[in-house]
């Protein structure tokens, strides 16, 4: 029995049909239809604790409380979190909410509802008593990861896109050195820690629906941070229409207005004054941290995927993406002011 078969054995279902869900870097992930009843099974990707499975009922028990539409994890026939097969793996079932995702933001309607469905997920995890678990990753260490940037560029001398990579690891370092450092008494909020747009669910996939956000998925860096990384993630992914693949970003002022404005009229959190003005620095920071990264793996060719239909290797993609992101910080810079009017600063 393999362990595709050995995970669905671990859990009760009675006449399973199963599909591949190709999409997602890090998780196998597929469809489960077991009667009327649909689920998603996912073999765990080993770079995370087994832990964050209890930081994740925790906060779906939460949410449920609160009436917040949420995925919740299904036991185990021995009443386990997740089933871990040793050489085959740790799997996890979990309701399969209705609804689609969308690769970028389109439109300002979309972001709003999206900022505000945040709004309120932060709002109903706010005082929540959970020891957090370790994720087992470096979530949001800017600082860490622009060390690996730098150890990278000392070390990789000879890889064949060095003389490419070097000028915009070194742009990358030069713009996070004319930041200022977040204040350090900000609070740690209970936070989602992956706002990719593509990890919110909406009602549907055309009209009203497609600008109606119902839920957050994609649970497994819920911890506490300061708000700026949370917010910072979100509105960098939300707020370029260009993706991440390209060199050249396509920063929406619009889409920030309107996710954060959303943000901040909901009223989800009591936010302190620097916790706000941290906001500002935020996304420039995040967009930098995440261009460090594609930077560091465009010599280390190590973490991230690579699309070989368009690329020449996995250097040359991190490398477009790496741009894309420093071009993205530069964007947002430009428009620091109108930002800092959106956040009431």
């Amino acid at each position: 029995m393999g362990g595709l078969e050995r995970a669905l054995a671990a859990f009760d279902l009675a006449a399973p049909q199963v599909d591949r869900i190709p999409i997602g870097l890090l998780h196998q992930s597929f469809a489960v239809r077991d009667g009327a009843v649909e689920y998603v099974l996912q073999r765990v990707n080993p770079i995370f604790e087994p832990g964050i499975h209890e930081n994740i009922r925790a906060v779906t028990e939460r949410l449920k409380e609160r009436d917040l539409e949420t995925l919740e994890l299904v036991p185990t026939r021995a009443g386990a979190l997740v089933a871990d097969l040793g050489e085959d793996g740790l799997w996890r079932l979990m309701t399969r909410l209705p609804g689609v995702v969308f690769a970028r933001c389109t439109s300002a309607s979309q972001a709003a509802s999206a900022g505000a469905l945040v709004a309120r997920f932060h709002g109903a995890l706010d005082e929540l008593e959970h020891a957090f678990r370790p994720l087992g990753i470096a979530l949001h260490d800017t600082s860490v990861h622009l060390r690996a940037l730098e150890e990278a560029l000392a070390e990789e001398r000879d890889h064949r896109l060095f003389d490419d990579v070097a000028p915009v690891g070194r742009a990358i370092l030069d713009a996070a050195r004319a930041l200022p450092e977040p204040a350090e008494d900000l609070p740690l909020r209970v936070v989602h820690g992956d706002l990719k747009f593509d990890n919110v669910l909406f009602a549907g996939e055309s009209g009203p629906d497609a600008e109606r956000a119902m839920a957050l998925i994609d649970l497994d860096t819920m911890c506490r941070l300061p708000l700026w990384a949370e917010l910072g993630d979100a509105w960098r992914s939300w707020c370029n229409r260009a993706g991440e693949d390209v060199a050249e970003a396509a920063y929406e002022q619009a889409f920030f207005r309107s996710a954060a404005g959303a943000y901040l009229e909901a009223g989800g959190l009591a936010l302190t004054d620097a916790e706000r003005a941290s906001l500002l620095d935020g996304l420039e920071r995040i967009c930098l941290e995440l261009a460090s990264r594609f930077c560091a793996d465009a010599l280390r060719e190590s973490y991230f995927g690579w699309d070989p239909e368009r690329f020449a290797g996995h250097g040359e993609h991190n490398l477009v993406r790496a741009r894309g992101q420093l071009d993205l910080h530069r964007q947002v810079r430009d428009a620091r002011a109108e930002r800092a009017r959106v956040l009431g600063l």
